[in-house]
């Protein structure tokens, strides 16, 4: 290759300009690779065909017809619930929308910093940022005495295009999660939520087993095959021991 071109093409040499060309060249090029295998994707056909709002929804419905998790009367919380597919599969696996008068009817509440349009059987609370504190404060006010047969959550924070910073954010949206469930949950609940693999999930694991009986790690076939993403199930919630203070176990 001819020495001054290879030098206008390293990152080192490139001005500004020629820097967000690229960028922007590079960000045209995987949104076509998106488009293309949306297109493509049977389970985006599947999720219009069966008026979910997402894809996302078969992994839930897989998980939950090996671990049979949501059942009628159950009490749902959907943590980063937008746009509400894994809310659309709660209300009918517990019956919050009280479609079969012969079932007990069960609960779900869906919390997102996003809007989510309503769907029949949930409650839905939104602009709460669940990596605050003052978010789980506000829902554990609005549950009152009630406890949690399960905390779902999909929560995954905004890629960054780097990483390990991807990583270490989703790791803490993980364990606010945890934190969370310990919060609300009913003794012997359980807590679903999504980690991409890693160094730190063995860690993530050990702590689960602090308060959970049994930890299993799931990935669901309408994962994509490509994608790091994973699912932890932590079932048999032992309750704290002792109290939280400023978030933290004592």
């Amino acid at each position: 290759m001819n020495m001054f071109l290879w030098r206008s093409l390293d990152p080192k040499s490139m001005s500004l300009q020629s820097r967000i060309f690229f960028d922007c060249i590079k960000r045209l090029k995987s949104s076509q690779q998106w488009l293309s295998r949306q297109r493509s994707d049977p389970y985006v056909e599947k999720a219009k065909i069966y008026n979910y709002r997402c894809r996302s929804a078969f992994k839930l419905l897989e998980i939950n017809e090996k671990t049979q998790i949501l059942r009628p009367g159950l009490t749902v919380v959907d943590l980063g619930a937008s746009p509400g597919s894994w809310t659309q599969v709660a209300v009918q696996k517990t019956n919050a929308d009280g479609a079969d008068r012969n079932k007990p009817r069960g609960t779900v509440l869906s919390i997102d910093k996003l809007q989510i349009h309503p769907i029949e059987g949930a409650t839905i609370m939104t602009n709460l940022d669940f990596s605050t504190i003052e978010a789980h404060d506000t829902v554990v006010e609005r549950l009152g005495d009630g406890k949690v047969d399960i905390v779902l959550s999909d929560m995954a924070p905004s890629a960054t295009g780097v990483r390990e910073l991807d990583k270490d954010r989703i790791i803490g949206l993980c364990y606010m999660a945890i934190r969370f469930a310990a919060l609300v949950s009913k003794i012997d609940g359980n807590l679903l939520f999504k980690v991409w693999d890693g160094k730190e999930v063995p860690m993530l694991e050990m702590d689960l087993a602090r308060f959970y009986k049994h930890i299993k790690i799931l990935k669901p076939s309408a994962s994509r095959s490509d994608s790091s993403e994973k699912f932890v199930l932590a079932r048999g919630f032992n309750g704290i021991q002792k109290p939280l203070k400023n978030g933290q176990w004592s």
